[in-house]
């Protein structure tokens, strides 16, 4: 996923400095931008076994057919920037029949910065209606885009329905809860919680217990392995965690506070309320399993 937003970002950017070009010239596009992007999707841009351009079909050439155990899974169709993909239907009823007059299932829209995906046909069905996703790289926020630009990937593609409608289903619901009041902060929290059902925050603690684990809060639950049953061997996996996102001065300061804590003892009492003032100092969250 990184990549793909390492991607994602240089496409911005080139969009941004040469806009011109790329509104006029769609060769441009393809070179530039859509394979840049598919590359960071893991496809073969220049391997015919995986993408092949210019495919022919009944009705006309689509600019590119992605490739899955020999047969082509689904066409892609670029546009220069300057054509408005998200309001002129002609584009994706065009990639539409492409799909249909052979049997290809999936299409791919795009003029660089906005991306359609499509179930070519379903009976009963409008074609509007059939859109999987739309990913806007200029107009919504670049982690929003990426992750669903992510379900083109070589290894995502083949659920490429099914992934979209969780991703779909996940922001109706997200989208109906903050209706109701309910804060996007906490509902985040909620869905990255990693932390046991068993924890116990530290505020709860009297400083004769043994835990079984640790986990610190920041943003989201991780889980931190403990080198003793102790609240010293908490403390020193806290410590430990604080050492890998902190950097310079802070970073140094940290180690030399873990290393001082392996050559002394520590009481029960003296680790927890370290700890306390840990979770003050820092804004995190500690809880431990008993």
């Amino acid at each position: 996923m990184e990549g793909l937003r390492k991607a994602a970002s240089r496409v911005k950017l080139k969009i941004k400095s040469h806009r011109g070009l790329y509104v006029k010239n769609e060769e441009a596009v393809k070179q530039h931008l859509i394979g840049e992007i598919f590359q960071a999707l893991g496809w073969d841009w220049n391997n015919p076994e995986e993408v092949r351009p210019e495919e022919r079909t009944e009705d006309g050439r689509a600019d590119y057919a992605l490739i899955l155990d020999g047969e082509v899974f689904a066409y892609v169709e670029a546009k220069n920037l300057g054509v408005n993909v998200l309001k002129r239907d002609e584009p994706l009823r065009q990639l539409a029949r492409y799909c249909f007059n052979s049997g290809v299932r999936y299409g791919v829209l795009t003029n660089g910065a906005v991306w359609i995906a499509v179930k070519a046909f379903e009976e009963g069905s409008r074609l509007r209606d059939r859109v999987l996703f739309t990913a806007d790289l200029e107009n919504e926020p670049l982690e929003k885009a990426v992750l669903k630009l992510s379900l083109l990937s070589k290894d995502r593609i083949r659920d490429l329905e099914r992934l979209a409608s969780l991703l779909r289903a996940l922001e109706l619901s997200f989208s109906g809860l903050r209706r109701e009041g309910y804060p996007g902060e906490a509902l985040v929290e909620y869905l990255l919680s990693g932390e046991s059902p068993g924890a116990v925050p530290l505020t709860e603690l009297t400083g004769k217990e043994r835990p079984r684990a640790a986990y610190v809060h920041d943003n989201g639950w991780k889980l931190l392995p403990l080198p003793e049953r102790s609240l010293r061997g908490v403390l020193l996996a806290v410590l430990l965690y604080l050492e890998k996102t902190s950097q310079g001065y802070e970073r140094e300061e940290v180690r030399k506070a873990y290393e001082h804590l392996l050559r002394v003892p520590v009481s029960q009492e003296t680790a927890l309320e370290v700890l306390r003032r840990i979770e003050e100092e820092k804004g995190l969250r500690i809880s431990v399993e008993l």
